[in-house]
């Protein structure tokens, strides 16, 4: 198999450019009859080289194959091949090697998104030794590669599964790795703790720390825009205007958003007024913040005409907008009004989205509706709207309960043949669906599906599969699926619950 993509991969060979980054689409095309301008012969690529990475046995077995195909590794070419790594939650140590191999080529610098795409892969398998690793020769070799959004990357993936305590210990690390630790950095850290700790845990380390930075508008915004409590926000909006940091549009809407979310709607509007006096005017967001505010006190129809009084004021709804409006009219089940309102945005030129679907499969989820969640998933595709992941556990949770086979399976095809939605999250339900139904020929059809399209099924359902095909004494079909699974390498998750000693790896001595 492996000499098989070789020797198609060489057929693809670029001439080699003499540049430090050089963007695949500058290298000329060998091929007479492949177009420039399609993407088809890059995904072709991309493919090709993951597949060789997939199938490595070992480094060396990897270098041979990689040099054997002729194909010049880009920096884009790169780019794609480490995103579709880490999306098909392949081997992070095969994608190490991959890195590692181009890494180590003569003249050779990798991109700040490959550098940051690699530290994502590893640090979601908790390979923290690895990371340190990758930044230690980065730093060696070009320092600069190294910036705040790749301390976001790291201290996100140790943020997960460490204390407060480890993350920060984590963040002053990268004092010796980063060409300038400065408010960027301590930003970095901020925005990490709001999103994977909490709100609490981000004031107390500002608070901690915040004499070795100088705090900036940006730090002030990341600070407000997550909090629930208007008492806590405002505190930080005071100490801001103490520090002489002049709040921005972003800064307004982040308060308007905390008192609408609490049910303060007069003190939004006060927001508001001192927005108009300080010649700051209103924008899409502000206006979308206050039409969830009114939803959350049930006024649905003066949210409605908060539409109207935008463009009254030179601000045009937007998909959100009309978004925020039709989830209050699904919270309130009036369900007409919704119909009315996405149909409004269409005549406007508007498009719906996932969202706007998800609001009412939400809906249909609720009343176990399958003959409208069914419907609606249709007028979706039709409308060239591909369903997010959150459409699809919609729909694949109401097929199961339904015990819906055909239809499970018509989403899963649909997924498969124009790529939406996470094949992991849909295929356990599904895989639960086909095992309840005694349906193994199609449990076994979806498996080798999701396995040719790079994604690994979690090892829950490989066993259950495994189970029911031992009591069929399908013997063959369980080799086969055993020698798929064993592509992706061993199993490299973590206990759920790790103390401080279990991730003392995140912060080795540098």
């Amino acid at each position: 198999m492996m000499m098989m993509i070789s020797k198609n991969l060489k057929s693809l060979s670029f001439e080699l450019q003499k540049s430090r980054y050089i963007s695949s689409s500058k290298i000329p095309f060998l091929s007479l009859h492949t177009n420039p301008q399609d993407h088809k012969y890059e995904d072709i690529q991309v493919d090709a080289i993951y597949n060789i990475i997939s199938n490595s046995t070992s480094s060396q077995n990897l270098k041979q194959s990689l040099k054997s195909t002729g194909v010049f590794l880009s920096n884009d070419l790169i780019d794609k091949v480490l995103k579709r790594a880490r999306f098909s939650h392949g081997n992070p140590l095969q994608a190490l090697d991959f890195f590692n191999f181009t890494a180590n080529r003569r003249g050779f610098y990798h991109s700040s998104y490959s550098l940051d795409t690699m530290l994502y892969i590893l640090g979601r398998s908790r390979r923290f030794d690895h990371i340190w690793d990758v930044l230690i020769d980065i730093k060696r070799k070009d320092r600069n590669l190294i910036t705040p959004r790749t301390l976001q990357v790291v201290l996100g993936r140790v943020a997960k599964v460490c204390s407060v305590r480890m993350t920060v210990e984590s963040f002053w690390k990268f004092k010796r790795l980063v060409p300038v630790f400065d408010t960027s950095c301590f930003n970095a850290l901020l925005r990490t703790l709001c999103q994977e700790k909490s709100m609490s845990d981000a004031r107390n380390v500002y608070h901690r720390l915040k004499k070795g930075f100088r705090a900036n508008l940006q730090t002030f915004n990341i600070l407000l825009s997550g909090w629930k409590s208007s008492e806590e926000a405002e505190l930080f909006f005071d100490e801001m205007k103490e520090l002489g940091v002049k709040p921005d549009i972003v800064t307004y809407n982040s308060l308007i958003d905390v008192f609408c979310k609490g049910r303060e709607l007069e003190k939004a509007y006060g927001v508001v007024e001192k927005m108009n006096e300080e010649g700051i005017l209103p924008d899409v967001i502000t206006y979308t913040s206050i039409i969830g505010g009114l939803g959350l006190v049930g006024q649905p129809d003066k949210a409605r005409d908060m539409l109207k009084e935008m463009k009254e004021h030179g601000c045009y709804p937007d998909v959100a907008a009309y978004n925020a409006v039709i989830r209050n009219y699904c919270i309130a089940k009036r369900l007409d009004d919704a119909y009315s309102l996405m149909a409004e945005m269409t005549s406007k030129g508007m498009s719906p989205n996932a969202t706007s679907y998800n609001l009412f499969f939400r809906v249909f989820s609720w009343s176990n509706d399958l003959r409208n969640s069914w419907d609606f998933y249709g007028r979706m595709m039709d409308a060239g709207c591909l369903p997010n992941t959150q459409s699809c556990m919609f729909l694949i949770k109401l097929f199961k309960r339904n015990e819906k086979v055909e239809m499970a399976l018509q989403l899963w095809n649909d997924m498969v043949e124009k790529g939406f939605g996470s094949y992991i999250l849909v295929s356990d339900v599904l895989y639960d669906l086909l095992c309840d139904m005694g349906k193994l020929v199609e449990a076994e059809k979806c498996f080798l599906q999701m396995v040719e399209k790079g994604h690994k099924p979690s090892n829950v359902s490989f066993r259950r599969i495994k189970v029911l095909m031992e009591l069929a004494k399908k013997h063959d079909a369980i080799q086969n699926l055993s020698e798929k699974m064993a592509i992706f390498g061993s199993s490299i998750r973590a206990p759920e619950s790790m103390d401080e000693k279990e991730c003392s790896d995140p912060v080795p001595s540098l």
